[in-house]
């Protein structure tokens, strides 16, 4: 063989494995999710009390620390990638974190909110502090396992943390926070930076404790959900085509411009992270958009709810009860097919948009860079800007 035909087949050999490399799945040993309610699976049930029924009804067929009526966004991812459901850092009871754990609690921002969760309904498991659960999760659960036994089975590896899947799905509370405190859109996007920055920082962090794959949420159209355009003062000309408030996803977008920026810059400062942008906004718009189309009903109604246009009330939510003459009765009630409908109690979405969502993500066809969920870990597949 001459030096040429060497040289070909050379090229042409790396040129196969470079190919065979980015095909190859990651194969994620774990998941740490970081979030809010739109990814807890049982946080704050543990820490505050349960999500009672009718929350859980159509798969678990009971409360499952979801507040939803069954799976969730990282339900469906963690089925996709082999693993069990993502145990909530925070319950003691049942827990197996051999494949990963999950730090989000519903309400939970990025940047902390200095209320207690009566005064506000936020939660005050922020960011920062789920990073530092995460923390000491990682370090202690290395302690125990060492001493085998059940903790040997019930605790991740230590290589499991840099073979990990990353996730987070934060911010819409941000957001929403500031309309609940009397801030005008101006003040609300004004802050978007340095919540950013925070979020940014976390990040950082769990680079340097070894995370190198992410996968990062943007946020939902937060004016197209009933808890929102109930109770923030909305004129008739802020409403779009769709019926949804238009200043509040004007303001959702605004921040997502600028978590994308914000991860291309984490790409610069992480030369070996991986780093993927996933736009829900778009899934979740067109979803609602288009309910009849994808064969959903009443996009911006509340399955479980009591009254009003968007049936939902801030004071008798989803399975609250009353007593009327002495006997008790649920006013919050669930719809007779969530199947069909897109939004569970006003906030949160349903399984059944849940899953129509995730299948339309997992793809990696709303992923920046493009790359379906399952190979999330190639840093040679990432455009970088």
């Amino acid at each position: 063989m001459g030096f040429h035909s060497f040289k070909t087949s050379l090229l042409f050999s790396i040129y196969v494995l470079s190919a065979a490399c980015a095909t190859r799945t990651c194969d994620f040993p774990a998941i740490f999710n970081f979030g809010d309610s739109n990814s807890d699976t049982g946080g704050l049930s543990a820490a505050f009390g349960q999500a009672g029924p009718p929350s859980g009804e159509t798969y678990f067929r009971h409360p499952a620390g979801r507040y939803c009526d069954g799976r969730l966004v990282i339900d469906f991812m963690a089925e996709s990638i082999g693993l069990p459901y993502l145990s909530a850092f925070l319950d003691a009871l049942g827990s197996n974190f051999s494949h990963g754990a999950n730090f989000a609690t519903a309400g939970s921002t990025i940047r902390p909110q200095n209320t207690t969760l009566h005064q506000s309904g936020f939660s005050p498991f922020s960011l920062n502090v789920q990073y530092y659960q995460f923390s000491d999760f990682q370090r202690r659960s290395q302690m125990l396992r060492n001493q085998g036994g059940v903790f040997k089975e019930l605790l991740p590896k230590t290589e499991v943390f840099s073979r990990a899947l990353y996730t987070f799905d934060i911010g819409q509370n941000d957001l929403t926070a500031g309309y609940f405190f009397n801030m005008t859109t101006d003040e609300v996007r004004a802050y978007v930076p340095d919540v950013l920055d925070q979020f940014k920082t976390v990040v950082k962090y769990i680079y340097d404790h070894g995370g190198r794959s992410f996968w990062i949420h943007n946020t939902g159209p937060v004016g197209c959900l009933p808890y929102v355009m109930d109770r923030v003062l909305i004129t008739a000309g802020q409403i779009d085509k769709v019926g949804c408030a238009a200043p509040f996803n004007d303001v959702a977008q605004f921040f997502n411009v600028k978590l994308k920026e914000a991860v291309v810059q984490l790409r610069k400062d992480l030369p070996s992270a991986v780093l993927t942008y996933v736009d829900v906004y778009s899934v979740k718009y067109d979803l609602i958009s288009h309910a009849k189309k994808y064969g959903f009903v009443h996009p911006l109604q509340a399955c479980c709810g009591h009254g009003g246009k968007y049936n939902y009330n801030k004071n008798h939510g989803c399975g609250s009860k009353v007593t009327v003459h002495g006997k008790e009765i649920t006013l919050g009630k669930s719809c007779k097919d969530p199947s069909v409908a897109i939004n569970w109690d006003g906030v949160h979405y349903t399984e059944a948009a849940n899953k129509w969502v995730f299948d339309r993500i997992v793809n990696g066809g709303y992923s920046d860079p493009p790359v379906p969920l399952r190979m999330a870990c190639h840093i040679k597949s990432a455009v970088h800007e």
